[in-house]
């Protein structure tokens, strides 16, 4: 029995989000919250909520118990990329490529 949580475009580059993932991956659930609280990275407050999300599928969709819980899976994917422009000198434009993030994190029980 598996709770998963989904964040579509969040507008955030997937390298950013990685390596936040890399810290919480394995990790008891209550564990990996309070260390998505004392992490200063931005990629933090889209987990935090993420992970909430999670958790309450897990105890409502599943009956799952919640303190059992733990980070079975956690993986980022590109989105698609916004692409802006900067203008330069001599009339030259640089592009700026805004990406986005798609993140999945799924909750397991402990046996």
């Amino acid at each position: 029995m598996e709770a998963r949580a989904y964040l579509k475009y969040a507008r955030i580059s997937p390298r950013k989000v990685q390596i936040v993932l890399d810290l919480i991956r394995n990790k008891p659930a209550d564990v990996a919250m309070a260390i998505l609280k004392n992490t200063p990275k931005a990629a933090t407050e889209y987990l935090q909520k993420l992970l909430k999300s999670a958790m309450a599928n897990a105890e409502n969709n599943h009956n799952m118990d919640v303190s059992r819980l733990y980070v079975a899976e956690c993986f980022v994917c590109p989105g698609p990329i916004l692409k802006r422009i900067r203008p330069r000198a001599q009339g030259r434009a640089f592009r700026i490529e805004k990406r986005t993030s798609h993140v999945t994190l799924v909750l397991k029980e402990k046996e």
